[in-house]
């Protein structure tokens, strides 16, 4: 029989080291969509950060360059972004997903041109060791939480650094509210002095590296295993669109927002264990069909969607001019 505790204990820990790609893709779109764009390229973004940064790791064996080369990977996307939306004014709802389209294919063709040549994780000790637990002194054996939010890898604690220092810059700098500026009224915030133009290009591209970095946690937990049919990402980036949404465009409740998806996208792995260590409050659990777990997470994205279009919340964060092409010329 399994024990209470430590199935409770399990499936809280696998919560945040399943999910936490989500919290990078999330706080990338948040910035993305702070200078005014929408980009719906995310999951292909993430793709391609996670190829380039994982087969650079493993060539270096250096989880330092893996994450340097997916943001860069991911960063070189936004700057295509950029150049087709800011630049060349083409429709960015068609660009993003262009991009997916894009990311996507290029993963499969360089991990299936690779074939037999594909490095194994387990041939970069860098990698491995990079993605070990690094638990935190005394906090980590706290009962149940101690495990669960203290005893992760350190890109674990990377992403939250990221979320935090990411709201700060938004929130208590000047670049960071010259940001907001643009994405609110970029003809207005042109008209005081503020190169627009500079500051979509930086941060589009800044966005997407962080979203690569996303698309690196995923490749490290999936151990480096290119299968041929199934993406690292896994559909990671549209529900991170959606949690944009749900964090109403603040980076640090995009932690808790992470959380929460990541409660049903965990659940269907242990709502079976979790039924047998708590046969009385949760044994019913068992009786829902597999199937609809799996679905769970994209159904609570649809919901979400479908929510925010409908009732638009007071205060929200969503900037004004987000998916605006912005014309110069008819300021």
């Amino acid at each position: 029989m399994n024990d209470p505790i430590n199935v409770l204990t399990l499936f809280l820990f696998n919560i945040v080291l399943v999910n936490i790609p989500l919290l990078y893709g999330t706080v990338g779109e948040i910035v993305v969509e702070k200078a005014g764009s929408l980009d719906l390229g995310v999951e292909g973004t993430m793709a391609v950060g996670a190829m380039f940064g994982y087969l650079a790791g493993c060539a270096a064996n250096s989880v330092m360059v893996g994450l340097l080369v997916s943001f860069i990977a991911a960063g070189l996307c936004g700057l295509l972004f950029a150049a087709l939306t800011v630049s060349l004014q083409a429709n960015q709802n068609v660009t993003g997903l262009t991009i997916t389209t894009f990311g996507l294919g290029l993963y499969f063709f360089i991990g299936k041109g690779l074939g037999e040549r594909w490095p194994a994780m387990t041939g970069s000790q860098s990698l491995v060791k990079g993605f070990a637990a690094l638990e935190i002194p005394g906090l980590s054996k706290l009962p149940v939480i101690g495990k669960a939010l203290f005893s992760h890898n350190v890109l674990v604690y990377l992403g939250v650094a990221v979320a935090i220092l990411v709201w700060w810059y938004l929130n208590f700098t000047k670049t960071g509210l010259r940001l907001r500026a643009v994405g609110e009224n970029p003809g207005a915030a042109d008209s005081v002095g503020v190169n627009t133009l500079l500051y979509k290009y930086i941060h589009l591209i800044g966005g997407s590296g962080i979203m690569g970095l996303g698309g690196f946690y995923m490749a490290l937990y999936m151990g480096g295993s290119f299968e041929g049919s199934n993406c690292w990402i896994n559909g990671y980036g549209w529900i991170a669109i959606a949690l944009v949404i749900f964090a109403n465009w603040n980076p640090v409740l995009s932690i808790l927002g992470t959380l929460v998806f990541g409660f049903f996208n965990t659940l269907q792995i242990y709502a079976g264990s979790l039924a047998g260590a708590f046969p009385g409050p949760l044994g019913w659990l068992s009786a829902i069909p597999p199937h609809l777990y799996k679905a769970l997470p994209f159904l609570i994205t649809a919901i979400v969607l479908v929510a925010s279009s409908i009732h638009k919340r007071e205060g929200s964060g969503q900037p004004a001019a987000l998916g605006l092409n912005y014309f110069r010329e008819e300021r």
